[in-house]
């Protein structure tokens, strides 16, 4: 018999994604099969399945803590926001449309049924599906057809775990305001609370968890100390990705508005000689940077412009004149062409840019996106590279000529004369240690970090973590089999 429970959130980014990770890598190591689900979710970082598909990131981390290749199932629906009021909508990792977020609160209904056949052929095999919940479901004026929280809850007959974060302050409220504000029969499915992300000594909530079930009835998990080693594990949410500090070696990121797939800092700053800084908008880019990383944009022409409002396309040639050294990867990659021709208007008024100017290529966009698993050879120490593709557009130039990956009998990226500027399209190549071992080396810069090994290290702790401090017997005793 499978059995599912929901874990949602009484706020956004309140940790739920990491604590579902966790909760699989811990009930995995009791021996239980578990496989992580997430109705719908929005974000720009996604990763590439097998069956050909996209999730969101948090999904595929999630599927790595439960020892279980990521699939287009484990995430439904994703949103990738390309505006402020607007986002590309993919339904069981293909593209559905490009909606408005009014019009998409009225296609919200249709999805309800995709996301349920995929959260049943989950289910299917396996003796426990986590579910994450997105945002709160304490926005009750997005109940109505909602597909992410309580909606989805009551369809799949699944009950749910509320997660307060301690670290905002009011969690109190956030918990026992969620009570009051939930209709009725929302509230009920609720049968347990956690509180996570506490600083310092746990026992100074204890009179703090006694008033949350005086006040609501729901019984506590307990309360889960602040994880000091989440940085090592892949960043979801822009908002989650930030500065370290390493060596003397300075990678620097600008912090693009619309940031796609920036996994690929990941494994650079779990490196102890690199620092990575992320460069906000309104602050120039470094004159001591020893390489200027370009990543992946969801919407790379409107990005260009906000990189060049910043003047960071001035710092940036700056940085090639006294020497300095440029990666582009995807969007960044198309930016640092000569121009960027969108003649189908796939992101917003047909027409052409210029690019930055630093590599002899050109991209025209085109409608059909590259999505794959891709191995690669590094050409210059022939070291093998695994990464992904996912893409709209394709480059070509001169400097295409000196391509440095390649892909069986195809070339890929393109270089300037001097080498020091490059770009290409793969992404989370710097995941690869022998690769990322080569590249640093060209700097003067010595790795011997095995990164896959580092985050799987990580997720055994973050397990031990969550089994220190909740109690997993009573979560697992509340989970039950899913309405058929």
């Amino acid at each position: 018999m499978t059995r599912s429970i929901m874990i949602q959130g009484a706020g956004s980014n309140v940790g739920k994604s990491m604590l579902v990770a966790g909760l699989a890598r811990a009930f995995v190591n009791r021996g239980l099969s578990v496989a992580p689900f997430k109705p719908q979710n929005m974000s720009n970082n996604a990763a590439v399945t097998e069956d050909g598909g996209e999730i969101g990131r948090a999904q595929a981390l999630q599927a790595l803590a439960a020892r279980r290749a990521p699939h287009t199932d484990m995430n439904p629906v994703l949103l990738k926001p390309e505006t402020d009021t607007g986002a590309q909508v993919i339904v069981q990792g293909k593209r559905f449309a490009t909606l408005r977020a009014r019009d998409y609160a009225k296609a919200k209904p249709q999805l309800l049924a995709p996301a349920l056949d995929s959260f049943r052929r989950l289910c299917a095999g396996v003796d426990l599906v986590l579910i994450e919940g997105a945002g709160s479901p304490a926005e009750i004026n997005l109940r109505a057809g909602d597909i992410a929280n309580m909606g989805f809850a009551e369809a799949a007959g699944v009950p749910v775990v509320l997660i307060g974060d301690i670290d905002r302050g009011g969690v109190i409220a956030q918990v026992v305001g969620t009570q009051y504000i939930l209709p009725p029969e929302d509230a009920a499915r609720i049968k347990a609370y956690a509180i996570n992300k506490f600083r310092g000594d746990v026992s100074l909530f204890d009179e703090g968890l006694v008033e949350i079930t005086k006040r609501t009835g729901w019984p506590s998990l307990g309360v889960l100390p602040w994880f000091a080693d989440a940085w090592r594990l892949p960043a979801e949410d822009v908002m989650d990705i930030r500065s370290t500090r390493g060596g003397a070696f300075k990678l620097v990121v600008p912090r693009l508005n619309r940031i796609a797939n920036f996994d690929d800092l990941d494994p650079l700053s779990s490196e102890p000689n690199v620092s990575v800084e992320i460069i906000e908008a309104g602050t120039p880019l470094p004159g001591d940077a020893d390489l200027v990383l370009i990543p992946g944009s969801k919407s790379t022409i409107a990005d260009l412009a906000h990189f060049r409002a910043q003047g960071w396309d001035i710092d940036l040639t700056a940085h090639i004149r006294r020497g300095g050294h440029v990666l582009g990867i995807c969007g960044g990659y198309q930016m640092l062409g000569h121009e960027i021709n969108d003649p189908d208007g796939i992101e917003g008024t047909p027409g052409s840019v210029p690019g930055l100017g630093h590599l002899d290529v050109v991209t025209v966009m085109k409608p059909e996106k590259r999505l794959a698993l891709t191995e690669a050879v590094y050409l210059p120490t022939g070291d093998a590279v695994s990464g992904y593709e996912i893409h709209l557009g394709e480059t070509t130039g001169p400097d295409c000529a000196r391509a440095w990956l390649g892909v069986g009998p195809l070339d890929e990226g393109a270089a300037s004369p001097s080498g020091r500027v490059r770009g290409c399209y793969l992404h989370g190549l710097f995941a690869s240690d022998k690769f990322r071992a080569a590249f640093l080396k060209d700097f003067g810069v010595q790795t011997g970090l095995d990164y896959s090994d580092s985050v799987d290290q990580t997720l055994d702790n973050l397990a031990r973590h969550v089994e220190t401090h909740l109690d997993l017997d009573m979560l697992l005793s509340l989970a039950e089999e899913p309405a058929p």
